[in-house]
């Protein structure tokens, strides 16, 4: 059981491992992404009963448009499906749906999904679930520079009051606190492109576990793991913000 008094603000996750999962049962891909929607609301559940208040899922990055057409075009339908199904769940249980990644180049038959979730979960209160969806943070993060860039360039800012928290306020994630902990499911031991600028003090916790079979009991076990760790950001222990 996780210690509550260390529970993390923001917990964020790369769900990796669905293609594996299914080909180790002789099935298709797309059943281990099928699969892995229940685990989202098993860990969503989770989240929200331990007092998390941010959840931030890795759902599909940039470079998931160079799998094979198949399985881009069946995640995309499981995504709007997904999206349509839950919405009257994640309203009665208090989750604010939020989209970070390239809306715009998104295929036009989603668009409309994403939007609809917004805006129909924007009053909850209870828990932020964050989908990350055609994200990539390198690209987050040139997207943000030529934002201030423009900016500066129009006269509206000057290069000197250019900061970190100026740059932080441009990113997908404007308003939202940086992860305390990152879980990759799988066994990979990398970050692949996600919140590079967001996780600088985050801790991280790997399971070989795919994510189609990360439930409440592994997640709590991530919680438990982090309420052990001191976090210094840098300082000594006395000196710690």
């Amino acid at each position: 059981m996780a210690d509550t008094s260390k529970i993390p603000q923001h917990v964020a996750i790369i769900m990796d491992g669905n293609g594996r999962w299914a080909k180790s049962r002789g099935k298709e891909r797309l059943s281990g992404h099928i699969q892995g929607v229940e685990s989202v609301r098993v860990v969503l559940k989770a989240a929200r009963k331990a007092g998390v208040r941010y959840l931030t899922l890795f759902v599909f990055s940039t470079e998931n448009w160079g799998r094979p057409t198949d399985e881009v075009q069946g995640l995309m339908a499981l995504l709007c499906e997904s999206i349509a199904g839950e919405i009257d769940s994640l309203v009665e249980n208090g989750v604010r749906v939020r989209i970070i990644g390239d809306r715009d180049s998104m295929p036009d038959g989603v668009i409309p999904h994403l939007d609809t979730i917004e805006q129909k979960t924007a009053g909850c209160t209870d828990i932020n679930l964050i989908l990350a969806i055609n994200y990539g943070s390198r690209e987050e993060m040139l997207h943000a520079a030529k934002e201030i860039a423009a900016k500066a360039a129009g006269g509206e800012i000057r290069p000197e009051e250019i900061d970190a928290g100026m740059f932080a306020g441009h990113l997908y994630t404007g308003g939202i606190p940086d992860p305390d902990l990152l879980i990759r499911t799988s066994g990979e031991l990398r970050l692949s492109n996600f919140l590079l600028w967001q996780t600088a003090y985050t801790e991280f916790y790997f399971t070989d576990i795919y994510w189609p079979d990360f439930g409440e009991e592994e997640f709590s076990r991530a919680l438990a793991q982090y309420a052990l760790r001191e976090r210094r950001y840098g300082l000594v222990e006395n000196n710690k913000p």
